[in-house]
């Protein structure tokens, strides 16, 4: 790398050359370091690949010993999730038939004739998806704005006992959930909280906001308690210094510490599991607990679970920029 200086005038200018080499060694560490890194992920997507394609299986491809790789790939896992069916009498088999041949069924009553059964309406999927979209948004939403406000409040202002609060909010997420199951189900039928929306999002953010404290007071303990100051000398208030020049500091780990509390409420299965049974149901339970006519539809599960995972997808995508500076924040300090 080159680099130009002048000294001043009438002098000439001279030039300053620095080669930057790396080490054989060095080059070999980090291949290495590479390689690992490879392996592990491509170990980590095996369960993501074998699940992928087994939603495009058929029955009999599912089912088969050895398992295929190769096969012709069919929509017959989707069907069995977005679907309820009936198995077609024979005397109505011909009737369906023509219908097919008419062009008069959709591609979904098509894929289910072939498999003799009739479609008599949509699953709940749908509805256990959408579910999981509203207590999930809304808990994670709600344990992040919270925990913003707890998590400046510690950091920003002198509290007694300070570090044993801190202790006992942190406390409450070293409980197994399985612990807790039976006295929150007594307690939410009393309420009249057992299989609502409100009260997995209350569980959820209680269980979050934790996390969502610890998590953001270490990151706003990195950020100059001297912006601050300067912004009240300004004339600012303490609400306008925190909006103006904590909050946009501390984006990378809002962003975060927003992915980490969304997959807990998205995936958490045990509370969803005991504490609702219908109307709150959410997608986790009702992937597990799928069956078909004579037997488990392992395609229908595949399927339902790569719809589930789609979204956490897309969310931690949009925010992988934000995550990767979020997780390192604070780690190199000058």
């Amino acid at each position: 790398m080159a680099t130009f200086y002048e000294t001043g005038p009438g002098y000439p200018v001279t030039e300053s050359i620095r080669v930057d080499r790396v080490s054989p060694t060095a080059r070999r560490i980090h291949a290495v370091r590479a390689f690992v890194v490879l392996v592990f992920a491509i170990i980590t997507l095996i369960p993501v690949f074998v699940m992928g394609i087994t939603a495009f299986k058929s029955r009999a491809d599912v089912v088969s010993v050895p398992p295929k790789i190769i096969f012709k790939p069919t929509l017959e896992g989707f069907v069995f999730l977005f679907t309820e069916r009936a198995v077609v009498s024979k005397v109505r088999l011909p009737e369906f038939q023509k219908k097919a041949e008419a062009g008069e069924l959709s591609l979904f009553e098509r894929i289910a004739l072939n498999t003799g059964q009739e479609i008599t309406g949509p699953s709940d999927y749908v509805d256990r998806l959408k579910n999981s979209l509203i207590i999930a948004g809304i808990s994670t939403i709600l344990s992040v704005g919270l925990g913003l406000f707890a998590a400046y409040a510690f950091s920003r202002f002198p509290i007694g006992g300070k570090d044993d609060l801190l202790f006992f909010i942190l406390s409450t997420r070293m409980l197994p959930p399985v612990v807790v199951t039976i006295p929150l189900f007594l307690m939410y039928r009393q309420l009249g909280l057992h299989d609502s929306h409100l009260g997995m999002i209350l569980l959820y953010t209680v269980f979050n906001l934790s996390l969502s404290v610890w998590l953001l007071k270490g990151f706003i303990d990195e950020i100059p308690i001297e912006y601050e100051e300067a912004a009240l000398v300004d004339g600012y208030t303490r609400f306008q210094a925190f909006y103006k020049i904590v909050l946009p500091q501390a984006v990378t780990g809002i962003a975060a510490t927003t992915v980490f509390c969304l997959i807990f409420a998205w995936n958490e299965y045990a509370f969803a599991l005991m504490l609702t049974s219908d109307d709150a149901r959410t997608a986790p339970p009702s992937i597990a607990t799928m069956l078909g006519r004579g037997g488990i539809e392992w395609s229908a599960i595949a399927a339902g679970s790569l719809g589930f995972l789609i979204p956490v997808v897309i969310v931690t995508f949009a925010l992988r920029n934000y995550l990767l500076r979020g997780v390192t924040f604070g780690a190199i300090r000058r």
